[in-house]
């Protein structure tokens, strides 16, 4: 019986345990690679970069999310044959741990073992930057950054920002803030906070630029010593 798994009153639930770990060897692979950890792609691209191999190629294909996919759907496979029964709950229970325990994962990692800025959690969803023209030449750039410390630790890291898509026919906002030097944070052991940056921005040497723009997902680069982030 060593290939099978029995529970209270000679109720088996598991067929074959091989298959069993098959199915949550792949479940685990599968929900990793998608983990955005420690930057904001998943850990899959970070991986592909590492390695020189475009997680996004002309075509718009995504390859880390199709072969999330695939493992996740050959995971579900191995979990049905490797059961006796349950098998609906069981695939109902895999989407649930699908969704929802990367984000665990990633959260207790921050609050027990992370340090410096890889125990930061950024809510870029919450944050703003605003732009608008004062002058001919000067624009004013104001940005509402929330942060959360999840260590016990102080932290000190500067802040950067970056244009999700740099396209030609596409005028720059966030990087306009980086005008000089980047900004210097500090946040107290678990400390939420949101930061307010202003800063007056000198565009009399472009040639386009925007008058006005406003953006909710503010998209930053955290830095400590040689540690970086790309959130």
């Amino acid at each position: 019986m060593a290939n099978k798994f029995w529970i209270s009153r000679g109720v088996k639930l598991i067929e074959n345990i091989k298959y069993f770990w098959i199915a949550l060897l792949l479940l685990i692979v599968s929900s990793a690679i998608t983990v955005q950890f420690p930057h904001a792609v998943p850990f899959g691209e970070t991986i592909m970069t590492a390695l020189h191999f475009p997680p996004q190629p002309m075509n718009g294909l995504q390859y880390v999310g199709i072969t999330s996919l695939i493992l996740f759907i050959v995971s579900l496979f191995f979990l049905t044959r490797s059961l006796e029964r349950y098998h609906k709950r069981a695939v109902f229970l895999w989407i649930l741990v699908t969704i929802y325990v990367p984000a665990l994962v990633v959260n207790s990692y921050q609050e027990t073992f992370a340090t410096g800025i890889y125990a930061v959690s950024y809510d870029r969803d919450s944050s703003i930057c605003e732009f608008e023209m004062i002058g001919e030449s000067n624009m004013d750039g104001e940005c509402e950054l929330v942060f959360e410390n999840k260590s016990e630790e102080d932290v000190q890291f500067t802040v950067t920002f970056y244009d999700k898509h740099q396209y030609d026919d596409e005028l720059l906002v966030l990087s306009l803030m980086n005008d000089k030097t980047p900004f210097v944070m500090s946040l107290q052991g678990k400390e939420t906070k949101t930061v307010k940056l202003r800063k007056k921005i000198d565009v009399s040497d472009r040639e386009n630029h925007v008058d006005w723009a406003s953006t909710s997902s503010v998209h930053i680069i955290m830095k400590s010593d040689e540690k970086l982030r790309k959130l």
